[in-house]
């Protein structure tokens, strides 16, 4: 899977590393209540994607289950089948670095730091490259 993930904290820069990478890209926000299951079965395209929104997306994803293994494996299962789709043009993702290792208190938000972290993992996993954004600059890991 031609698979570009971009990581980085709120206003790190990412959006603006992706557009100058990939100008003519589409992209697809995922909304509260979507899954990346339906959003694989969408067309093939040739042109690149970016996938985007995966924090608030997420979080809607943890209030609707309680079942997080069972979560875990939904976008597990879509990932793959993003890997046939996505052959020809790059799936770019926009992931969240969460909290930069601080705990929270609150049991709520310590799930969706742990989801949000397993994700960019399982993302990470199947990307042909990752990249790190922090403060503007950018550095492929």
């Amino acid at each position: 899977m031609a698979v570009q993930l971009f990581l980085g904290g709120a206003r790190a820069g990412k959006r603006d590393a992706v557009a100058a990478r990939w100008p003519s890209a589409r992209w697809h926000k995922l909304v509260p209540g979507e899954t990346l299951a339906d959003w694989a079965g969408q067309d093939a395209t040739d042109t690149p994607t970016v996938l985007y929104g995966v924090l608030v997306w997420l979080e809607d994803a943890l209030a609707g289950s309680d079942d997080d293994d069972a979560l875990r494996r939904q976008w597990q299962e879509a990932l793959d089948a993003l890997d046939a789709r996505f052959n020809a043009a790059p799936l770019i993702i926009i992931g969240h670095e969460v909290g930069s290792g601080i705990v929270p208190m609150e049991r709520l938000e310590r799930r969706l730091r742990d989801m949000n972290g397993w994700f960019n993992q399982d993302v990470a996993a199947c990307a042909e490259r990752v990249w790190q954004v922090r403060h503007g600059l950018v550095m492929a890991l």
